[in-house]
C-alpha cells in the first residue's frame, strides 16, 4: 500500500510539473504589466504558455525525443502566431513563407512602439504578438528545464530575465504582488521537483524520469544561454530614452524614445500612431522646437552629434548667449509641459535667454543650441524666456565678418560628390553673399519645378552615393534628407551649417498647442555673423506644418524683398489635426533610421526563407531519427535498448543529418535576431559537445548488448565504468572485475534491484571469458537497464555532469578487469 502511495505521489509530481512550469512563467510575466497597459495581453500571454505546455505533455507522452519536443513547442507557437496575427498562413495556422515576413512585420511594429513609447505602452495587437512571442520562447525554455532536464532550480535565471525587462524599464519599481505571485509560483515548482526526487530517491518510485539525458541537458543549458542573451539584449530596447551605448555619455548612434540623434538620407519612413509629446502655452507665433542639432556629417551614413562631449552649463536660470547672438530683441515667455517625452534633450525655441523649472541635472550647450542630460529625464512643466524675433533679409545679406566663433567643424563637407558639389556652386554662381546663396539652394529643392517631392518613402538607390542619388536621381523622400542634402550643399560652398531636429509648429487645443510624434521634423540652420544660426526649411512639405522664416517669406521671384519681410513674424499655413488626412513628417521613432529602417521596414526575405527551410529540414530529419530510434527500442521513458537497431550508414546519415539540420535551423533563428549572437552559439554547440560524444558512446554501446553478439558483455561493462566515472569514481585497473562491482555497489548506493543486475552483468562477463558457447545471456539487456536505472535514483547525475561527462573529458585507455 505504502509503495503504491508513493508511486501515486511521484506520478502526481511528474504530471504536475509542466502545468506549474506553465504556472511559474505566467506568473512572473505579470511583472510586464509595469510597462504595458491594460490586461488583455495577459491573456494572448496565457495562450502561450498553455500551447507550449500542453504540446510537450503531448508529444512526450510519445516518447518523441527531448529536442523533437523542443522543435515541436517551438512550431506549435509559431503556428498559433500565425493563426492570431496574419492571415496568409497556410490553411490558416500553418507557417508559410508570407505568414512568416507578416509576421515579422508585426514584430518589427512592435519594436518600433517599445522604442518610442512611455511605459506603460498601450496593448496593441503588436505589443500582443512581440509579448506572445517573447514569453513563449520563456515557456519552452522553463519546460524544458524543468520537464526534460529536470533542472527547475536552472529555470530560474530564464524567470528572471523576466522581471529584468520591465525592471530596466520602468521609472517606479514593479509592484509588490507581481514579485509574490512569481515567488510563489516558482516556490512551488521546486516543491514538486523536490517531491518527485524524494520519492525517486527513497527508490519507490518507477523507472527514471524520461528525457533527463544528455541530451535534454543540452538543449535546457541552450535554452538557459539563449533566454539570457536575449534577456541582455532586449534589456536595452525599451521605452526609456537613452544616448546612444545606453550608458552614461553623449555620442552619436541610436537612441531610445523621443529623437534619434543621427539622421540618415536614404530609409523608409513607417509612420506610427500619433502620441502627444508637448503642450506649449504662451507662443505667440509659429516657430520650430529645437530637440538637438547634429554637427557632423558621414557620407552615406547622415549627420550625428560628434565623438565629442557636449559642453554645457546648469539650464536653470540665465543662459549664455549662442554664436553670433547679439543678445538683442523682444523675449518671449513661454511654458512647455512634456506630456509623453522622456529623453536625453530637453526642447527650446529660438534663442533662448532663461530657462526656469528645471533641475541641476539639464545643461545647455551654447555652441550647440540645445539643453541635454547624461541620463534619460521626464521634465517637469518648464518655462522658457526666448527670442523669437528674426532679422529681415537685407539684415543677412549685409551680414559679414569673422566666423571666428564657430567650430571649424561646421565646415566640414569631407566625403561630398564632385557632381553634388559642382551642382552646388552652380545653382550659387549668381549669388554675390551667403543669404542670396542660401536662399538659392532652399529654393532649388522647394520649386516643384524641380521635381522634388515630400515622401515616406524614397526611391530605389542607382549608385554608390547616398547623396547623390537624392539630388539627381530620386528626389523625394521626407524631411531628413531634404535637411542632410542642403546642409553638406551650404557647406561645399564654403557657408556653416547643421541639421536641427525638433518639432513643427504643432496644431491648437483649447489653450494650448499641442505637439505629437507626428510633428518631429528636421530642417537646416545657417551661421550668419551677428546674427547667429538661422532657420531654412526645404522640405516641401504640402500639409501646412512647415514654418517659413519672413526673412524668406517676404521675397520675390526676382530676389528683392517685399514690405512685409521687415515684421518679425513667422508665415505658415493652417497647420492639420492629428486626426486628418495628411503628409506628415518623420515621428520620432523613426528618425535616424536610414538603410536600417529600411530593412526593417521591408521584411527580410532571404532570411526568413532561409529560417523556414531550415525549420522544415530540421523537424523532418529529427522525426526520421526518432523513428530509427524508436526502432532500435529506445524511448524517452525507458533506458532499454530491447532489439539491434540500424547500424552503418544509415545511423550515421540519420544522426549527423539531425544534428547539422537542427544546428542550421538554431543559427539562423539566432542570426535573425542578431549575427553577433551566432558567434556565442557556436561556442555554446562547441561547449555541448562532450554530451554530445558520451551519447554517442553510450548508445552504441547499449546498441552492441541489444544484439547479444560476443562483444555484449564487454560494452555492458564499459557503459558501466562510464557511469561511474561520469558520478566522480573512477575503477582503478588493477581490480578484478568482482572487486570492481562491489565497488560500483558501495559507491553508488545500488538498491537490491541494482545489485541484482550487477551481479547478472558481471557473471555474463566471466562466461564471455570462460564459456565455450560465447553468447550472451538474453537477460543482460534487463539487467544493465536495473543498474543504469539504480544508479540514476541513489546517485543522480547532476547537471553539470550530464552536460560535461567525466568520461569524455578526461578518458583513460579502456582496460578489460582483471581475471584473477
Amino acid at each position: 500500500m505504502a509503495g503504491n502511495t508513493a508511486a501515486t505521489g511521484e506520478n502526481w509530481a511528474v504530471t504536475a510539473t509542466p502545468a506549474v512550469a506553465g504556472l511559474a512563467t505566467l506568473c512572473a510575466a505579470t511583472a510586464l504589466s509595469s510597462v504595458i497597459a491594460g490586461v488583455l495581453w495577459l491573456v494572448y500571454v496565457a495562450v502561450a504558455v498553455m500551447v507550449v505546455a500542453g504540446t510537450g505533455v503531448l508529444l512526450r507522452t510519445t516518447r518523441l525525443p527531448t529536442p523533437v519536443v523542443f522543435l515541436g513547442q517551438l512550431l506549435a507557437l509559431l503556428c498559433v502566431l500565425v493563426t492570431l496575427f496574419t492571415r496568409s498562413g497556410v490553411l490558416v495556422v500553418l507557417p508559410g513563407p508570407q505568414a512568416l515576413q507578416d509576421l515579422v512585420g508585426v514584430l518589427a511594429e512592435a519594436l518600433s512602439e517599445v522604442q518610442t513609447g512611455v511605459p506603460p505602452v498601450p496593448d496593441s495587437n503588436a505589443m500582443r504578438c512581440l509579448v506572445m512571442v517573447a514569453i513563449g520562447l520563456v515557456a519552452v525554455a522553463v519546460d524544458t528545464l524543468a520537464v526534460a532536464a529536470a533542472a527547475p532550480a536552472a529555470s530560474g535565471l530564464v524567470l528572471l530575465c523576466v522581471f529584468a525587462v520591465p525592471a530596466s524599464l520602468a521609472e517606479e519599481m514593479l509592484p509588490l504582488w507581481t514579485f509574490v505571485a512569481g515567488a510563489v509560483a516558482f516556490a512551488l515548482l521546486l516543491a514538486v521537483d523536490g517531491q518527485h526526487r524524494h520519492s525517486a530517491w527513497r527508490g519507490r518510485g518507477g523507472g527514471g524520469a524520461g528525457g533527463s539525458g544528455p541530451a535534454a541537458a543540452g538543449v535546457a543549458g541552450l535554452a538557459v544561454v539563449v533566454a539570457l542573451v536575449a534577456g541582455a539584449s532586449l534589456t536595452p530596447v525599451g521605452t526609456v530614452g537613452r544616448l546612444p551605448g545606453a550608458g552614461d555619455q553623449v555620442g552619436g548612434g541610436a537612441g531610445g524614445l523621443g529623437i534619434d540623434p543621427m539622421t540618415e538620407l536614404r530609409g523608409m519612413l513607417n509612420q506610427g500612431a500619433s502620441r502627444e509629446l508637448f503642450r506649449v502655452r504662451g507662443l505667440d507665433r509659429s516657430s520650430y522646437l529645437r530637440a538637438m542639432t547634429l554637427r557632423e556629417f558621414v557620407p552615406n551614413q547622415g549627420w550625428q552629434l560628434g565623438e565629442d562631449l557636449p559642453v554645457g552649463v546648469p539650464a536653470g536660470g540665465d543662459l549664455p548667449f549662442q554664436p553670433g547672438d547679439s543678445g538683442d530683441g523682444e523675449r518671449t515667455k513661454v511654458r512647455i509641459e512634456p506630456v509623453g517625452w522622456l529623453d536625453n534633450w530637453l526642447p527650446v525655441y529660438g534663442k533662448p535667454r532663461r530657462i526656469d523649472n528645471v533641475d541641476d541635472n539639464w545643461r545647455f550647450d551654447p555652441a550647440r543650441g540645445m539643453v541635454y542630460s547624461v541620463r534619460a529625464r521626464k521634465a517637469g512643466e518648464y518655462e522658457l524666456d526666448t527670442v523669437l524675433a528674426t532679422p529681415p533679409a537685407d539684415a543677412l545679406r549685409r551680414a559679414t565678418g569673422s566666423v571666428g566663433e564657430v567650430d571649424r567643424a561646421y565646415f566640414q563637407a569631407d566625403g561630398v560628390d564632385d557632381r553634388v558639389r559642382a551642382l552646388a556652386l552652380e545653382l550659387t554662381s549668381s549669388a554675390t553673399n551667403q543669404f542670396d546663396k542660401a536662399t538659392a539652394l532652399y529654393e532649388y529643392f522647394t520649386d516643384g519645378t524641380n521635381g522634388f517631392k515630400y515622401t515616406t518613402e524614397t526611391s530605389g538607390d542607382t549608385s554608390a552615393d547616398a547623396l547623390f542619388d537624392f539630388v539627381f536621381n530620386g528626389k523625394t523622400g521626407f524631411c531628413e534628407q531634404y535637411a542632410s542634402a542642403m546642409a553638406i550643399m551650404a557647406r561645399s560652398v564654403g557657408m556653416p551649417a547643421r541639421v536641427a531636429i525638433g518639432f513643427t509648429a504643432g496644431y491648437p487645443v483649447s489653450d494650448f498647442q499641442s505637439i505629437t510624434t507626428q510633428d518631429a521634423h528636421a530642417w537646416v540652420e545657417i551661421y550668419f555673423p551677428g546674427y547667429g544660426w538661422m532657420v531654412f526649411d526645404p522640405t516641401p512639405l504640402s500639409d501646412g506644418r512647415g514654418v517659413v522664416p519672413p526673412y524668406i517669406a517676404g521675397q520675390n521671384p526676382d530676389g528683392e524683398e517685399s514690405d512685409s519681410s521687415t515684421s518679425a513674424t513667422t508665415t505658415t499655413t493652417t497647420t492639420t489635426a492629428p486626426g486628418a488626412e495628411s503628409s506628415t513628417s518623420a515621428a520620432p521613432e523613426n528618425l535616424g533610421q536610414g538603410e536600417a529602417g529600411a530593412a526593417e521596414s521591408a521584411a527580410p526575405t532571404w532570411h526568413v526563407v532561409s529560417l523556414w527551410t531550415a525549420l522544415a529540414v530540421a523537424v523532418l530529419m529529427a522525426l526520421v531519427l526518432a523513428l530509427l530510434l524508436r526502432a532500435a527500442g529506445k524511448g524517452p521513458r525507458t533506458m532499454s535498448w530491447r532489439r539491434p537497431g540500424p547500424t552503418g550508414l544509415a545511423s550515421t546519415v540519420a544522426a549527423v543529418s539531425g544534428a547539422v539540420s537542427a544546428a542550421v535551423a538554431l543559427v539562423l533563428l539566432v542570426a535573425l535576431l542578431s549575427w553577433w549572437l551566432v558567434v556565442p552559439l557556436v561556442l555554446l554547440v562547441a561547449a555541448f559537445a562532450p554530451a554530445a560524444v558520451r551519447e554517442y558512446r553510450r548508445r552504441g554501446r547499449l546498441r552492441a548488448v541489444a544484439a547479444l553478439g560476443p562483444d555484449a558483455a564487454g560494452a555492458a561493462w564499459q557503459e558501466l565504468l562510464a557511469e561511474s566515472v561520469d558520478r566522480g569514481t573512477r575503477v582503478p585497473n588493477t581490480e578484478t572485475v568482482r572487486v570492481a562491482a562491489r565497488r560500483l555497489a558501495r559507491e553508488h548506493n545500488l538498491d537490491d534491484r541494482g545489485r541484482d543486475g550487477l551481479r547478472a552483468v558481471v557473471g555474463a562477463v566471466e562466461r564471455s571469458w570462460y564459456s565455450a558457447h560465447g553468447g550472451a545471456d538474453p537477460a543482460l539487456p534487463k539487467a544493465v537497464d536495473d543498474v543504469r536505472e539504480s544508479m540514476s535514483r541513489n546517485a543522480p547525475l547532476a547537471l553539470r555532469a550530464r552536460v560535461l561527462p567525466r568520461s569524455v573529458l578526461r578518458p583513460k585507455p579502456p582496460v578489460e578487469p582483471s581475471e584473477d
